[in-house]
């Protein structure tokens, strides 16, 4: 079940809008290519705004459809209606397609554009990309639905990538994403052999798994959320084994707590690492390097480098490619430790992100 929501747009000359005559004459012949559609259509209110006019439109069905004039030459349609998975859809694209053309001809309008109907309803389909697009999955179930103290997690099934979880409305990794794992970790690269690791983060257990197959001296993977942890243990385990389940192995060890209360003890006792892992928030859209989140990405970053080797690294996700602002201010963030570092970039396309992904290998600069 969902509402269905079909959005059609169209451009004018701003003049037809703001003369009452011609935006009478507009809004009835949209009514009556309208009737086509949907016979028993009447006008249940309108008014005029600010910006323009605003027309409702309602049929005995159900059927709701919202109409702006904007002054500045846009005119907008959202027909929306409730549909079982048993109803065939009222308006399909084909005919919201139809509907488009037959009013950019007759009105004499410069463009239209419709879009597939949008379906709102409990089984959420569109996420965003790093630069805040939509894009709409093939989700077909909801596995795991639950609030932690922290955070929303969900887990989906997508029919072409498979299991996903989801992290407060944004997709995090899923079954098809063994990329996106093999890139933060430079597999091929890096050489993980006999060394001692620490995950911030990670909760999905993905990256835990791959270090584990590269016979590391030992990795501590330190996560704040149980409940993520649980639930990617029982949906999830294609892309983490069953570390998750297991808690505490020969080599590694889960430990439920937040990082930088675990940081700042590896600090004060010496302990040292040769990789430290950022597996945490992503580098967020902002005009400018303040906030919250910014602060909590700096503290990391110093951290972390406290409880790193002499010719240790910090491995990191950036952001999408999509987002160059973003990225170069994160990198100006990285010349600013002391001591100053060197890093470079890999690049990945993400399957469940749909999109090109930027990671970061960060290591302190050789001194003379």
């Amino acid at each position: 079940m969902s509402v269905n929501s079909v959005l059609i747009d169209f451009s004018v000359d701003p003049a037809r809008i703001n003369d009452e005559i011609s935006r009478k004459d507009i809004m009835k012949q949209c009514k009556e290519v309208l009737e086509k559609y949907f016979p028993t259509i009447k006008i249940s209110y309108d008014m005029l705004t600010d910006d323009g006019y605003l027309c409702i439109l309602s049929e005995k069905d159900g059927v709701i459809i919202t109409i702006r004039f904007f002054n500045q030459g846009l005119i907008t349609f959202n027909i929306e209606y409730y549909k079982s998975d048993a109803e065939e859809a009222k308006l399909s694209f084909e005919s919201s397609r139809e509907l488009e053309n037959t009013l950019v001809q007759k009105l004499k309008f410069s463009h239209g554009q419709s879009l597939p109907a949008l379906k709102r309803g409990p089984l959420t389909k569109y996420f965003p990309t790093a630069d805040e697009r939509i894009i709409e999955y093939d989700i077909d179930k909801v596995l795991f639905d639950k609030r932690s103290e922290f955070q929303k997690i969900q887990i989906v099934h997508s029919k072409s990538l498979g299991n996903m979880l989801v992290l407060d409305e944004l997709q995090n990794i899923a079954e098809a994403d063994l990329i996106y794992t093999e890139t933060l970790m430079q597999r091929g690269k890096e050489n993980y052999e006999g060394k001692e690791i620490v995950i911030l983060g990670g909760g999905d257990g993905a990256l835990l798994y791959e270090l584990l197959k590269e016979k590391p001296k030992f990795v501590y993977m330190l996560e704040i959320d149980e409940l993520v942890m649980q639930s990617c243990n029982k949906y999830m385990n294609s892309i983490c084994g069953d570390v998750l389940e297991k808690r505490i192995g020969d080599n590694y060890e889960i430990i439920v707590g937040d990082c930088m209360v675990y940081l700042k003890k590896y600090i004060k006792d010496g302990k040292k690492f040769d990789y430290v892992f950022g597996d945490l928030t992503d580098i967020p859209l902002s005009d400018t390097p303040t906030g919250e989140i910014w602060d909590f990405i700096r503290t990391i970053l110093e951290a972390s480098f406290k409880v790193l080797k002499p010719k240790g690294k910090f491995m990191t996700h950036g952001n999408g490619a999509s987002c160059p602002e973003s990225l170069q201010m994160y990198e100006e963030q990285l010349n600013k430790l002391t001591p100053a570092v060197k890093f470079t970039k890999d690049t990945a396309f993400v399957p469940s992100f749909m999109e090109e992904w930027i990671f970061y290998q960060v290591d302190v600069k050789d001194t003379v």
